[in-house]
């Protein structure tokens, strides 16, 4: 047996070495971005994991957080692109004077359809369902790159599941007049057919800065401006097919822009834009009895039960108007991408 000296010896051994393990803890978790930590602040694409948000930051700055507990749907918010400045509204996640209240279920980035089996899952009214997050199928950092994958349900308001998703977004590092963002969804008709329905409301979707709006409110020119790969401007750019479309104007003194970029792999590419000159900027392949007048139900996509289809998006945040910020130099790089 051992003696009470060599006894008490290995419990402090045992626990030095516990402490040791829970400060290496510590450190992964979250030394990143934190300068009151005193910590050198590494280079890197990082996750950070708290209550109800994940939050990214690279190279120790802060990018945006994911909100996916107590929510509608899961969705980005902030947003911080080059120079550190917002990139999306603020109201209704913060109250900020001036800023309209118009359309409350837009936060921030997201992705929702406005019909599911007629279901409603873009607007927050009576009747809505919701997206519902169930799991984090991965969260990774990384020296370049950091990954976060999740799993959805989307229940109608009696709580019954419509269909599920698996999404993955990935965060990039850049040089730092620019921020990336890949947005892969995969829909999945789990508890039945599946119809997506006709409908202008969605998808894949950012509101953008007030001080962006191409049109101010009471009909007033605005300072930003929306063009698409395809040649059209400002309002034109509703209802029209492209491969991608840039939002871009000033904030804070400086010109930036966000692009969104349809991948040549998606359903019905290059898909039809919910673009709006009041800041809504969504890419939709669903909605052609709305764009393009043809009859109600011809832009339905049908998935059998037990099937699946993919989208994906790249998100651009960059300094400059369209040009200044090589955008289409940008969506030439993401088509190669398989």
């Amino acid at each position: 047996m051992f003696s009470r000296r060599r006894h008490s010896r290995w419990i402090s051994y045992f626990l030095m070495a516990v402490l040791a393990v829970l400060g290496l803890g510590c450190q992964t978790q979250r030394p990143q971005g934190d300068p009151a930590s005193g910590i050198t602040v590494p280079r890197g694409v990082v996750l950070i994991q708290t209550n109800g948000v994940i939050r990214v930051e690279i190279d120790g700055q802060h990018f945006t957080d994911y909100r996916f507990r107590d929510v509608t749907r899961p969705y980005f918010y902030p947003v911080y692109g080059p120079g550190g400045v917002h990139m999306t509204r603020r109201w209704p996640q913060e109250e900020v004077l001036g800023e309209e209240r118009d359309h409350p279920h837009h936060h921030g980035l997201w992705w929702a359809h406005g019909e599911a089996n007629g279901v409603d899952f873009w607007s927050e009214g009576e009747k809505a369902g919701r997206t519902v997050h169930q799991s984090f199928s991965r969260i990774k950092s990384g020296a370049d790159e950091a990954v976060l994958a999740t799993r959805n349900e989307w229940r109608a308001k009696d709580g019954r599941v419509v269909a599920t998703d698996e999404r993955t977004m990935r965060f990039r590092r850049t040089p730092a007049d620019a921020r990336l963002m890949d947005f892969e969804i995969t829909v999945h008709a789990s508890h039945g057919d599946l119809v997506l329905g006709d409908t202008k409301e969605g998808t894949m979707s950012i509101r953008v800065p007030e001080s962006m709006r191409v049109k101010q409110p009471k009909n007033q020119p605005g300072a930003g401006h929306l063009v698409s790969s395809r040649g059209d401007s400002g309002a034109a750019v509703w209802g029209k097919r492209a491969e991608w479309c840039d939002y871009y104007g000033p904030v804070d003194g400086r010109t930036v822009g966000i692009s969104l970029f349809d991948h040549p792999s998606n359903p019905r590419h290059p898909t039809w834009w919910h673009a709006r000159d009041y800041g809504l900027f969504a890419a939709n392949a669903f909605g052609l009895h709305d764009f393009e007048k043809k009859r109600k139900g011809e832009g339905d996509f049908r998935i059998p039960a037990g099937k699946n289809v993919t989208f994906r998006y790249r998100f651009y945040f960059h300094s400059g108007d369209t040009q200044q910020g090589k955008v289409a130099e940008q969506w030439a790089l993401y088509g190669k991408l398989r």
